[in-house]
């Protein structure tokens, strides 16, 4: 018997692979039903009342499972919630999982597999596993930076913010320049007295829509070499919106690709109207006033931090997880080089990889446990990878920035090849 942990995307994908491969399971979920962060009812969700997909519907959907014509083409969470049940109910996942129930503790059983102690309604049971997928996601603690002084106004971290009317009548500083921060800009600008947006470091600006189509459905027939592409991506953008210096920005010292980039064709749009201050780093704090790395001073009501999360799973000891530095050291973000009873789901970040790119990670993981089972001999050859590659990246020559968040990004096709090439030798026939 194997657990899922989360119901989530990724643990619904999870969920249904084993299903397919014909593996018992059983799931965990925090929550009293599928869809994880894209449920804001969900009280452990992180996303707000604004948000929407950065990628287009047809590059993120289940192969198996499209999204519905009548579906914008960045979907609002309220319909990707819709979606997830829809997914859950279709392929019959429900039944499956135990449904307000934390998991507690994680932990080798002796003889092997796991012991896996989880609460329901206030009562505690503890079952042994042979294998445990984890799926609880990846953005579910706050990064929260100590600041550089005392600040006796309002002070959230991007995790506790739902909607615009918390801004109102406030002068706002919003630090971060992510896609949640940028959103969170764009909604401060309705409400808040004034916006600043303090920004570290350059970003790359992609719009959503280029043409009247999805920026992320053009292109890709063509492949480029590396460094053509990143040059002439970058010479496109700068094109149709600019350099980030033209709108009181830092323009980025990287190539394209080599950090995420921010996929908003409004925030732009209000810094060249002035709707929205851009500011440097925070050098100090005192009071209400902050002081930035240029000198420059202005007073504040509430500071946003938009600052990111880091990854946590708090059940399980990070000895377990074989962790090095920001991340576990896996192969492929998925397998414990040590473990063939303990698999990272989802614990992976690409433009442009989608629910099926993380959907393909989950039939490599289903289809492993049933091979090595059998003793298929594909399935021998990758217990002996994942304990030589592990941690190995997959960057596709890509020089990706020394950040926490870039600890378990990968290359999306190059990831793509590397799990399909393993899927097709476990589908073999020995």
């Amino acid at each position: 018997m194997y657990a899922v942990i989360g119901a989530g995307p990724m643990g619904l994908a999870t969920a249904r692979n084993l299903q397919k491969q014909g593996l018992p399971f059983v799931g965990y979920e925090l929550h009293d039903d599928v869809g994880g962060l894209w449920d804001i009812d969900n009280p452990h969700s992180t996303v707000y009342q604004s948000a929407h997909l950065i990628s287009s519907k047809r590059m993120t959907e289940f192969r198996e499972f499209p999204m519905d014509e009548s579906v914008a083409a960045y979907p609002h969470h309220s319909e990707l919630k819709r979606y997830f049940r829809d997914y859950a109910e279709h392929f019959d996942l429900r039944r499956h999982y135990r449904f307000a129930t934390r998991v507690t503790a994680l932990a080798p059983a002796p003889g092997g597999g796991w012991q896996l102690t989880a609460e329901t309604g206030g009562v505690s049971d503890t079952r042994h596993f042979d294998a445990v997928l984890i799926a609880s996601g990846t953005l579910h603690t706050a990064n929260l930076p100590t600041l550089p002084g005392r600040f006796d106004g309002e002070l959230l971290h991007a995790s506790q913010y739902r909607r615009a009317d918390q801004f109102r009548d406030k002068r706002v500083l919003i630090v971060g320049c992510g896609n949640s921060a940028c959103d969170m800009a764009v909604d401060a600008v309705h409400q808040a007295a004034r916006v600043d947006l303090s920004v570290r470091r350059g970003y790359y600006f992609l719009p959503k829509f280029i043409g009247g189509r999805p920026a992320d459905t053009l292109g890709g027939k063509l492949k480029l070499p590396r460094r053509l592409k990143q040059w002439l991506d970058a010479r496109l953008i700068r094109l149709i919106v600019g350099r980030p210096s033209d709108y009181g920005l830092p323009d980025p010292d990287y190539r394209m690709y080599e950090s995420h980039p921010v996929v908003n064709s409004l925030v732009l749009h209000h810094l060249g109207h002035g709707d929205i201050t851009p500011r440097r780093d925070l050098r100090a704090v005192d009071g209400h006033t902050v002081t930035f790395s240029d000198g420059e001073r202005a007073d504040y009501d509430l500071i946003l931090m938009a600052t990111g999360y880091k990854l946590d799973y708090p059940y399980i000891d990070a000895a377990h997880l074989n962790w090095h530095g920001d991340a576990p050291r896996l192969y492929l973000n998925l397998f414990h080089p040590e473990r063939d009873d303990l698999l990272m789901m989802g614990m992976i970040e690409a433009a442009g990889l989608g629910w099926e790119g993380r959907n393909e990670q989950a039939e490599l993981a289903a289809l492993y446990l049933r091979r090595l089972a059998e003793g298929h001999p594909a399935a021998l050859e990758l217990r002996r990878l994942k304990w030589e590659r592990a941690g190995r990246n997959l960057d596709g020559g890509y020089q990706y920035l020394k950040l926490a968040r870039m600890a378990y990004y990968v290359h999306k096709d190059s990831y793509r090849v590397a799990v399909a090439d393993h899927v097709r030798a476990l589908r073999a026939e020995q």
